[in-house]
């Protein structure tokens, strides 16, 4: 398996197998997008959450892009739409699994999806807009009285990554948390609809691109700037 190191935060690149049995015997798993990564002097505590996570995932094209080019690394991608389709393949069907959703009608679709990949053990939480400070007592006594054995959360990157944090310190038990943000909505439909040949092809940004412009150009531009952090040597092989 290979170690990327981005400041301190270290990505793992492997075969399917290797990240998810690394997953199991872990505990928060995040895939960062090249966007959400641009700026992170900037976000303390997305960056300090990231550093403090147990996994991180290729799931940026770009960033896999330039490892090549500029670093002749070569690594593989696993977005976060692939490993959470591979999570619902593979993970047993009895399985205690929480989600945690942006909205009610999120809630609704990330059920059905469940039902339909034949899962009945399954609860979910709806969460609410979190302020600069994030706090949530009633999700913490929620997980505590539910006590899943997983935790899926599909909230937008520089919050989820915070929220498991958050969730790993008030629990104080191992839960496996996936913080996968939008991928369970390009499964769903709810958003742009990535599959594997475009995933494959790390195309992904430019379908959501073409399926809402106004969101994803500033997303897509704003991607460029972690090009910083090859010209300032903080991206390396670790040991």
């Amino acid at each position: 398996m290979i170690k990327i190191k981005l400041k301190d935060i270290t990505f793992y690149s492997g075969s399917n197998e290797e990240i998810y049995d690394k997953f199991l015997r872990s505990q928060i798993l995040v895939a960062p997008a090249a966007s959400a990564l641009a700026d992170l002097e900037k976000k303390h505590e997305y960056y300090k959450a990231l550093r403090n996570s147990d996994i991180a995932i290729l799931d940026s094209g770009f960033f896999c892009i330039l490892l090549r080019i500029l670093k002749k690394i070569k690594v593989k991608k696993l977005s976060g739409y692939l490993f959470l389709n591979l999570f619902l393949n593979k993970v047993e069907k009895k399985s205690k699994i929480l989600l945690i959703n942006p909205s009610e009608k999120s809630k609704l679709l990330n059920e059905k999806l469940l039902k339909k990949n034949n899962f009945k053990n399954f609860s979910s939480y709806t969460a609410p807009i979190y302020k600069k400070k994030l706090e949530d007592s009633k999700l913490i006594k929620f997980i505590n009285n539910y006590n899943p054995s997983y935790i899926i959360i599909n909230l937008g990157g520089g919050v989820q990554e915070i929220l498991a944090q958050y969730i790993k310190v008030k629990i104080r038990k191992k839960i496996n948390i996936i913080c996968t943000g939008a991928a369970i909505a390009f499964m769903t439909g709810e958003q742009a609809p990535i599959n594997r040949v475009v995933d494959k092809y790390y195309l992904g940004w430019l379908v959501r691109l073409l399926f809402d412009p106004k969101t994803y150009l500033k997303r897509t531009m704003v991607s460029f700037k972690i090009i910083k952090y090859f010209i300032r040597g903080e991206v390396k092989l670790a040991d």
